[in-house]
């Protein structure tokens, strides 16, 4: 542990700094961020559900994250009559599958509203049971278009993946446990070219694109199917905000 000396002095100054910094004007405090304003509407519904096809729903989020990239500052419908009408029911147009990284807030990167995303997250952006369970509530009872599986660059769980299988590390808790659906891409991912840790992210989120594809319950092999449904895998850059949608289905 790392012991913490703060004297008298460090003590009184920095709550002044604190005392002047609540009192100053509002105005003051304001951060300008660059870009203009996009008023974002809801996405279209129909029934209740969904108006969008998988493709429109994926086009939905690229041009979100393009004006994200480009600074624009999204502006969607945060009213009263959009609570109330949500209050009523939802009808997002995708399930997201993204890691808890705070540094990755799915509806930021797309510029997206209230009742639009419904997103699953946990560490390394895994799905277990209740995942599974919770895409296919959103599918067959929601009714969203698309699913996508969202990794992200430096991922903290996916690195301790590669510490357990290249130092035989141990960690503490439930997190031995968590980590433990992400060593098999981590030992595939082990023969590709570039950037290891990139490509253990990458195969981590092909692994479960391929499940949910391929090996899942007929609530979402059905829609896929028929072409209701489409599951894509996605690479989301910390230092570019750029969002990579990689893997696709065929």
């Amino acid at each position: 542990m790392c012991e913490i000396n703060l004297s008298r002095r460090a003590l009184v100054t920095g709550a002044a700094t604190v005392t002047a910094f609540a009192a100053a004007p509002a105005a003051a405090q304001v951060v300008n961020r660059p870009g203009s304003a996009r008023v974002v509407p809801p996405a279209p519904t129909k029934d209740g559900k969904s108006a969008l096809n998988p493709d429109q729903a994926l086009q939905l989020l690229k041009d979100g994250n393009m004006a994200f990239l480009q600074g624009e500052i999204a502006d969607p419908d945060l009213s009263v009559r959009r609570r109330l009408d949500l209050a009523r029911g939802q009808a997002p147009f995708v399930a997201y599958v993204s890691c808890s990284d705070s540094r990755v807030p799915p509806e930021l990167l797309f510029g997206r509203g209230l009742g639009e995303l419904f997103i699953v997250r946990n560490a390394g952006n895994t799905v277990d049971t209740v995942a599974k369970g919770s895409i296919e509530f959103a599918v067959a009872v929601l009714g969203v278009p698309l699913v996508v599986v969202m990794g992200h660059e430096a991922c903290g769980a996916v690195k301790a993946a590669m510490d357990v299988v290249n130092k035989n590390a141990r960690f503490p808790g439930a997190i031995d446990a968590m980590i433990e659906p992400i060593i098999p891409a981590v030992l595939e991912a082990r023969s590709a070219s570039g950037d290891a840790t990139e490509a253990a992210i990458r195969q981590n989120v092909r692994r479960v694109v391929t499940n949910l594809r391929e090996r899942s319950d007929p609530l979402l092999m059905e829609p896929q199917a028929q072409g209701k449904l489409k599951v894509v895998g996605a690479y989301y850059e910390l230092g570019t905000g750029r969002v990579d949608f990689f893997d696709m289905p065929r």
